[in-house]
Parts: C-alpha cells; sequence; structure tokens
C-alpha cells in the first residue's frame, strides 16, 4: 500500500509546485535552447541567431494540411492580434514545413503570408528536419499517396515558445485557449 501511496503524495507535492500564473505548460527545465539549420522562404540558409531578441514560436506542419495547420495558425493569429503594436513587433512564428517534397520556399510564402507578417516559413532536407525535430522530440510521418499523388503528413500541433534569449519556455496546445495564449505571451515578453 505504501508504494502505491508514494507516487500519489509525490504527485501532489509537484503539482503543488507549479507556477499558477502560465496558462499554458512550462517546459523551460525539460526542452533545449533553439537551435536549427534550414531554409527560409525565400530560399536562404537561415540559423537560430536570425531569430535572437524576439520571442519565438515553433510550429511545425505543412502547406497541404487540411485542418490541424490552418486552425493553428489561425488561433495563433487571433492571439498575436490581441498583442499590441510593439509586443506584435517582438514575436516570431517560425512555421517549419515537414513535407520538403511539396513546400518549397515560395509555396511556403504565400501561405504564411495569409497568416501574417510575424510568420516565416522554413524547411530543409531530411537530415536537417530529423534533427531539429528529434531535437524537441516531435515526430512526422507520411501517408500512403493516392492516384493523383497526394498524402497527408501527421505531425504535432504543439507550439513551443521560446523568449528573446532563445531559451525554451512554454508549450502551447490545441486545448489552451487564445486568452491563456496571449496571457503567457504577454507575461514572457515582459520578463525580458
Amino acid at each position: 500500500m505504501l508504494k502505491w501511496l508514494s507516487p500519489l503524495v509525490l504527485s501532489v507535492l509537484l503539482a503543488g509546485c507549479e507556477d499558477p500564473n502560465w496558462h499554458t505548460t512550462d517546459i523551460s527545465e525539460i526542452m533545449p535552447a533553439l537551435d536549427l539549420a534550414l531554409i527560409d522562404e525565400d530560399g536562404q540558409r537561415m540559423e537560430e541567431e536570425a531569430f535572437a531578441g524576439k520571442t519565438t514560436l515553433l510550429y511545425f506542419g505543412y502547406t497541404h494540411c487540411p485542418d490541424v495547420c490552418p486552425t493553428s495558425l489561425a488561433r495563433l493569429t487571433a492571439a498575436i492580434k490581441r498583442l499590441d503594436a510593439p509586443a506584435r513587433d517582438d514575436l516570431q512564428v517560425l512555421f517549419v514545413s515537414v513535407d520538403p517534397a511539396r513546400d518549397t520556399p515560395e509555396r511556403l510564402r504565400h501561405y504564411t503570408e495569409v497568416f501574417g507578417p510575424q510568420f516565416i516559413g522554413l524547411t530543409g532536407s531530411t537530415a536537417q528536419l530529423d534533427a531539429l525535430t528529434n531535437r524537441y522530440r516531435v515526430s512526422y510521418g507520411y501517408g500512403e499517396e493516392d492516384d493523383n499523388g497526394n498524402y497527408d503528413v501527421s505531425h504535432s500541433s504543439g507550439i513551443f515558445v521560446f523568449n528573446a534569449q532563445g531559451e525554451a519556455r512554454q508549450l502551447m496546445r490545441d486545448s489552451d485557449s487564445i486568452s491563456a495564449m496571449v496571457s503567457d505571451l504577454k507575461r514572457l515578453m515582459a520578463q525580458r
């Protein structure tokens, strides 16, 4: 009986240690800092230094996604619109396509333009994408092609949030309200 009780008591104690002011998941102690080497929507090589000094949100998806990606990015757009102008200028969203065969830099640019100026499309080789997705413990996979060559890509819908120094801080999920996302972004940006 004591063996069963110990994990229960430990989980209750640990739950009490969480900062109640965060509304999304705090990942500051379990995820590494922003580190990437990809190609942007202008065909230029981009590394994490290019994003230094701004709060950065990292999302994995693909432009042919029928539902998850456009919904997640539209929610981000709604959250960003609730920030004041200076805060919007200090924020960027990296949309990393895990479908490099179809998501060319030009296609990424057209896709991200729909969501706002804070959105930047990135992609890379399979090796580059695997390095990045492995770093953040994200998986993706390809479905079977139909007769027209179309296929689905399975991917995470979580949004990784990094502070201006590139440190991982929060994970935002579909279950988080837009108000919660806005609150945490404001709080994080105020901690500069």
